[in-house]
């Protein structure tokens, strides 16, 4: 007993590559293919702008770049930037120093747990504020 004989197969071509894509979801207003990518390979520069909210991102590029490698550097460097301001402090509350609370700043002393002797070290012998020894 023999096998089938196959059918011939013809020899297919090379498969045909599709285009990186160039247009991508936007980080910050969720609109589908609104960042566009152009890229300066000459001067060494990658764009990226949104058309809806107008964000707007450059990066440096090399010959080997594509426009997915800009909108990759985009993404880290929001990322970075989000972490940061994890991170950090909230260093704008409004007070620089001892002496803008008793300069009559808006916080109540109550809420720094300001003593008497630390307004006065500060220079802050006028203010007429509620200290916390003040029952």
């Amino acid at each position: 007993m023999g096998k089938r004989k196959k059918s011939s197969r013809k020899p297919q071509g090379p498969k045909k590559k599709e285009p990186l894509p160039t247009n991508f979801p936007c980080l910050f207003c969720n609109h589908e293919k609104s960042i566009s990518v152009k890229m300066d390979k000459k001067a060494g520069i990658g764009e990226l702008s949104c058309k809806v909210c107008g964000q707007q991102f450059q990066t440096g590029i090399n010959y080997l770049s594509a426009g997915v490698d800009v909108y990759s550097d985009w993404i880290d460097a929001c990322d970075t930037v989000a972490k940061e301001a994890v991170e950090a402090p909230n260093a704008d509350d409004g007070l620089d120093s001892y002496a803008d609370l008793a300069a009559g700043n808006e916080r109540r002393n109550s809420e720094m747990n300001i003593d008497r002797h630390l307004v006065s070290a500060v220079g802050g012998d006028d203010y007429e504020g509620d200290f916390i020894d003040d029952e």
